[in-house]
Order: C-alpha cells, then structure tokens, then sequence
C-alpha cells in the first residue's frame, strides 16, 4: 500500500479537539461498564462509531486507542477485547475480518526528535484477514486479503493477499488457496 505520511503537532489541538477528545474517553468508559450485547451497549458503540461500523460487526470491550472517529469498520468484523487503535492517520477494517485479543493497530507514531509531532499513515486491513492475538501493525501497513497475522506477530511490512505471516518482524511462512475461499 501506497500512502502518504502526514504529520499533526498535538501543541495545535483547539478547544473543539479537546471537546471531542473528552467525549471519546467517556465512550470508552462506558462501553467498558455496559453489559454487552445489549441494546444499551450497541448504543454506546453506535455514538462511539456513527456510521463507520458496518451490519453485523462487534466490537468487545475494552477498547482504547485515539482519534477513534477515524477508525472504519466494515460488515460482518468481530474484535475480540482489548483492541488497541490509534487511528490519527486513519484504520479501515473491510468486511468479515477476525480479529482476536489485545492487538495493536498504530497509524500514528511519534517524531523522533519532537515528541509533540504525531508521524500518520493509514493502516488498511482487507477482506477476510485474520489477526491473530497480541499481534501489532504499525503505521502504513495493509493486510491482504484473507491474509493471517499469527499471534505475537509485528507487521512492519505490507502482508500480500492470502499469505500467512508470523514472528517480530512478521515474515510470509505460507501462502493460503485462494480458491478455497469462494
């Protein structure tokens, strides 16, 4: 994937930001003290969410991260607890991707000589991927289509359609049969 950084200097944010910021960690909160699958819950993930979580798709609590209205879900998307998303430079998860416990998804990072300088690319995360537990995908990552990130892993390299990829840096293992997915 292709994509350009850009850059946000948190000494700039307005009162507006702040304001939202705000109403993000409070949705946070309460969707980790709502009983889940209830109407209340899918309440607070709506108003969390809006219109960026698509039919069909879970998110388990608790859920952390920044910039969240920047984080896109597609249909049919399960996260299992513990999902950490830092979304400033934009996450979209496609349709029907698994993704288990206590993953890292960062589009941003830090400056290395400014820490007050978020460095952002977007993470995309494609069709059918699964995301094995504990696994981490930096900034400007995409996951391929049907690919696996195995548990642990950290994906510092875009991961090719159908392929599996475990181990820190992530490397392919093996790739899947596309035709066993139709």
């Amino acid at each position: 994937m292709e994509c350009k950084e850009f850059r946000v200097d948190m000494r700039k944010r307005t009162n507006e930001d702040m304001i939202k910021w705000k109403r993000q960690n409070e949705l946070l909160f309460k969707l980790s003290h709502t009983l889940p699958m209830t109407e209340e819950y899918n309440k607070v993930l709506k108003e969390l969410f809006g219109n960026n979580i698509g039919d069909g798709s879970y998110v388990a609590a608790p859920l952390s991260g920044a910039a969240i209205e920047n984080l896109k879900i597609g249909k049919n998307v399960f996260i299992n607890s513990n999902l950490l998303a830092m979304s400033r430079g934009g996450i979209t998860i496609e349709d029907d991707v698994q993704i288990a416990g206590n993953v890292s998804l960062l589009s941003n990072n830090h400056d290395l000589y400014d820490r007050q300088i978020l460095t952002c690319k977007p993470v995309l995360i494609k069709k059918g991927a699964w995301i094995g537990a504990g696994a981490t995908i930096l900034a400007g990552i995409s996951i391929g289509k049907y690919a696996v990130v195995g548990a642990g892993a950290v994906v510092t390299k875009d991961v090719p359609d159908y392929a599996v990829v475990v181990g820190n840096p992530a490397k392919v293992i093996k790739t899947l049969d596309a035709e066993k997915f139709k």
